[in-house]
């Protein structure tokens, strides 16, 4: 069962759950851990902490438009405050956690923020070091009470605001009701920086009505129900986890649970057993890198088991899209099964229906090597400029070297040039308080993505490089070195690789080996070595 299709606007998804899906469910939906264990959330809980934190915004000053930037690592109260800024009318400003001080600085001075939540006192350290330079910010909420630093002016615990949400609410007690009643869907949402590495960040200006209606168009594509489970590591401060993994889930009546970092992500997978997880490629790559290796540490006789079963598994996915599979493969594949693929997707916990993945290119190697073991991966394209979904491969119709096809109200074509462009609700508004740059990507409604692609004959869309990646050697030959790179980086011994040749006769490339893949190469064949420096220029690793 699915809560809703029709939210206009946040406030009205949190108003759908609070007051009507999940008013009388005694059955917690949000989870995190805590001392070892995870604990469950309410949607009474959620409801009582979330409105007495806007309240307490409220009593700060707090109103419609204003900017609330969000500095924490994936939790509760990430969803507390952002339900209670947005049913404000305010708008949040996530920020990763990872930024420096200056990076933050920019962002809270160019998005005039008013206030700021951070996690814990190292994020509480940035802000103090930059505090004076910005005119706008009023006050500091810090998430874990035990960071709080004693007689800092416009300093606040959580709860202290939580505290001041009640002696307010006393004297206002309809305001949080009335202030959501007059969020637009058309009104901005949130703020998200884009990582500035060609330049300052810039601030994508997303609407209610952008995000949401990229959250109706998976629902339409994705069977998500109030049955899954989502396990949420990928940073919230980022569109593809907040819609995909957050809004989307919230939507489907799903119950979400908060990995406690990335570093845990393989134990809370066995703990958690979810059902669905939206990732990128990267947890893929290594998963398949220590799978790999373990494999060639193992006797020849299982490595050959290994190879064989991973043969199979291949004929028979293609067997299956086909829809020719064969009694004889049938039998192999399950006996296959058996033997090797069983074992992996125990990894995951078990019960896991399909990843959901984006933010990078998926090989297609990788793909089909993780179908044919039984966990379905269905890669998507998009940019934080489209909410972030432009295109999706669905779990029935996918195929693997693509991005699907496109999302449900959303237009694509190819230009002259083969840029892809894309036009529908989800199109950001526009970058925040920068019109040149906002009539440089959007032109006659259409996002001009700087990525270069194909449609096939099928109608799914292939992405082929960045546009700004292209580079023309000096024979005048333009080479798109994505595909090339994905090659290199397919390879367990490679942690990085970049492809070289603007302007030059010939191609090279910077490699960044994975020294530990490379280290246990030379110990199994009694390499001798000093040092990693000594290791890589052995002639006998290149041979």
């Amino acid at each position: 069962m699915r809560t809703t299709m029709y939210s206009k606007t946040i406030p009205q998804l949190y108003d759908y759950l609070t007051e009507d899906y999940g008013k009388n469910k005694a059955e917690p939906f949000m989870f995190r851990k805590i001392n070892d264990k995870f604990e469950g959330i309410t949607y009474n809980e959620f409801k009582e902490e979330t409105e007495k934190f806007a309240f307490g915004l409220a009593a700060l000053g707090i109103k419609n438009d204003d900017k609330i930037a969000i500095i924490s690592d994936n939790r509760p109260e990430w969803v507390y405050t952002d339900m209670a800024a947005l049913g404000l009318g305010a708008v949040d400003v996530p920020i990763y956690p990872s930024l420096t001080a200056e990076s933050i600085e920019y962002i809270l001075a160019n998005s005039e923020s008013k206030g700021v939540v951070v996690s814990n006192k190292f994020q509480l350290n940035k802000i103090l070091k930059v505090r004076e330079n910005l005119k706008h910010l009023q006050f500091t909420i810090i998430l874990n009470e035990k960071d709080i630093i004693p007689d800092k002016p416009a300093l606040f615990t959580f709860k202290d605001v939580q505290e001041m949400g009640l002696i307010y609410k006393n004297n206002h007690p309809h305001h949080f009701t009335e202030a959501q009643k007059q969020v637009k869907e058309n009104d901005i949402c949130t703020i998200i920086y884009t990582s500035g590495t060609t330049g300052e960040p810039k601030g994508v200006a997303l609407t209610h009505k952008n995000i949401l209606s990229n959250v109706h168009a998976a629902l339409e594509c994705f069977p998500i129900y109030s049955t899954d489970i989502f396990l949420s590591f990928l940073p919230l401060c980022h569109i593809f986890e907040r819609m995909a993994g957050y809004y989307t889930g919230f939507s489907a009546g799903s119950k979400i649970y908060f990995a406690e970092s990335i570093e845990s992500v393989a134990q809370n997978l066995l703990e958690v057993k979810p059902t669905i997880l939206t990732t990128v490629p990267r947890l893929f790559e290594r998963i398949y890198s220590k799978v790999i290796k373990n494999v060639e540490s193992q006797k020849p006789i299982k490595q050959k088991i290994f190879y064989w079963a991973v043969d199979i598994g291949r004929k028979y996915i293609n067997a299956v899209q086909q829809k020719k599979v064969s009694p004889f493969l049938s039998t192999q594949y399950k006996i296959a099964d058996k033997l090797v693929f069983h074992k992996l997707r125990e990894k995951t916990g078990g019960r896991l229906r399909f990843f959901i993945s984006g933010g990078a290119p998926l090989s297609k190697d990788l793909g089909e090597f993780f179908e044919a073991a039984g966990i379905r991966i269905r890669e998507g394209y998009g940019l934080t400029e489209s909410s972030p979904v432009i295109s999706a491969n669905r779990v029935d119709d996918y195929k693997f070297g693509t991005v699907g096809k496109p999302f449900p109200g959303v237009e694509v074509k190819i230009a002259a040039d083969g840029e892809i462009l894309a036009r529908g609700p989800n199109i950001m508004q526009g970058y925040y308080k920068n019109r040149k740059e906002t009539d440089a990507v959007i032109k006659d409604g259409w996002l001009h993505t700087g990525d270069i692609g194909e449609f096939d004959a099928e109608g799914y869309l292939r992405i082929t490089d960045r546009k700004k990646h292209l580079f023309k050697t000096s024979a005048g030959k333009y080479i798109a070195p994505a595909h090339i790179e994905n090659l290199f980086l397919s390879s367990k011994y490679i942690d990085q690789f970049m492809l070289i040749g603007d302007r030059r006769t010939f191609l090279s490339a910077l490699i960044v080996p994975d020294y530990e893949a490379i280290k246990e190469y030379a110990d199994s064949r009694n390499i001798e070595y000093t040092n990693v420096e000594d290791l890589v220029n052995k002639k006998e690793i290149y041979e």
